[in-house]
């Protein structure tokens, strides 16, 4: 009975079914063995945990360490200023802004003197085209003419430009690898010298460690923390990517006929010793901003005071003029000059359409210049 159900009813597997039920069981999932728990220690743990804590420390540590150099660089001045010797006022200008914005496109060309040309010639440095960067220091005298020192950077041949200098030059003298060229100019004697391939410092000082100490800085000139004291006191007070700054001490007790008019008025103004910062950024427009650092609130309202009176003058003498009214400007650079107090401080701002600097910078058409269309005849370039 049993062979009969085997027969009949379970048949015997054939060949191909043995193996099909063979691959079947092979593909089961098998039950791995479980490891056992992993025991953490308490040292084991502590070890971690410093670990996890030393590397954040150490990601925190070098963004602070990158954020305090970009800072640092933010605020410290441009590295041909901060090559200057101490002195009573610091001019800078970045030339490349100008360039850019293309400010000084299309003014008419100058003219150049038979000197300039032979010094173009001879050095192949052209200052309107290659001159980048300029550094100015200016030192006062109680008698004669202040003296410079400059530091400028731009496109230079600096084997052409040595050359130069050695065939003018009485002397010279080596400090820290760099030779310096002393040229006698009239009743002075102009010290310069080649820091590197695109920077040349100049100084007519009678002072030769002026120049020395500006070669001594060149080489250390990465750090953010060099330059004079009173050029890193206030430079904190000019805006952020400014392309012209000026820092001067003022005192209406002194007056130099040789050194311009500050932006923000004349000595004259002051009753006691101050302190200017003048500044222009490019912003689609010239922002120009001065303010008088003085001794006293009382001097600062009196300071603002001349200075609302001086412009509602110039206002006037703007609006009566019939070649200036019509000029939208000249009109709004006039609209835009304000003059406000802010406690010891005298506060200066305008803005300069991009269109006003370049008239300004143009030489003065007069009426009887005009030919008989009534289109005014541009003068011929001035000498240089």
């Amino acid at each position: 009975m049993c062979a009969l159900l085997k027969r009949h009813i379970i048949p015997t597997p054939s060949a191909d079914g043995w193996t099909i039920v063979m691959v079947a069981l092979s593909l089961r999932p098998r039950e791995r063995p479980r490891r056992p728990p992993r025991v953490y220690d308490e040292a084991h743990c502590m070890w971690r945990f410093r670990r996890f804590r030393l590397l954040a420390l150490s990601v925190l540590l070098v963004i602070a360490i990158v954020t305090v150099i970009v800072q640092l660089r933010k605020i410290a001045p441009p590295e041909g200023a901060r090559l200057l010797p101490g002195a009573d006022a610091f001019v800078y200008a970045d030339l490349q802004w100008a360039r850019r914005a293309t400010i000084l496109t299309g003014l008419p060309q100058i003219k150049r003197s038979p000197d300039y040309e032979q010094f173009v010639q001879d050095s192949g440095i052209d200052f309107e085209r290659d001159l980048e960067q300029a550094a100015l220091a200016v030192h006062y005298r109680a008698f004669g003419s202040p003296r410079y020192s400059a530091v400028l950077t731009g496109h230079i041949d600096a084997g052409r430009l040595a050359s130069y200098l050695r065939r003018f030059s009485h002397s010279t003298e080596t400090e820290e690898g760099v030779e310096i060229y002393s040229i006698p100019l009239q009743d002075q004697t102009l010290r310069a010298a080649i820091l590197g391939p695109d920077m040349v410092a100049l100084s007519n000082h009678e002072d030769a460690e002026v120049l020395r100490g500006v070669v001594i800085r060149s080489r250390k000139r990465a750090s953010p923390f060099g330059g004079p004291s009173f050029l890193r006191a206030y430079y904190k007070r000019v805006p952020f990517a400014s392309m012209a700054w000026v820092i001067a001490r003022v005192d209406p007790k002194t007056t130099f006929a040789e050194i311009p008019q500050l932006p923000i008025g004349s000595v004259r103004s002051l009753q006691s010793p101050a302190v200017v910062v003048a500044s222009a950024r490019l912003i689609r427009a010239v922002h120009v901003k001065a303010e008088a650092f003085t001794a006293s609130p009382e001097e600062a309202r009196g300071l603002t005071e001349k200075l609302n009176a001086v412009l509602t003058l110039l206002r006037f003498s703007e609006a009566e003029t019939p070649s200036g009214g019509p000029d939208a400007d000249v009109k709004a650079f006039f609209e835009s000059l304000k003059v406000a107090q802010d406690k010891d401080r005298s506060i200066l701002t305008a803005t300069m359409p991009l269109g006003f600097v370049r008239k300004v910078f143009r030489d003065p058409v007069t009426e009887s210049e005009a030919d008989a269309t009534g289109k005014p005849v541009p003068k011929a370039p001035a000498a240089r």
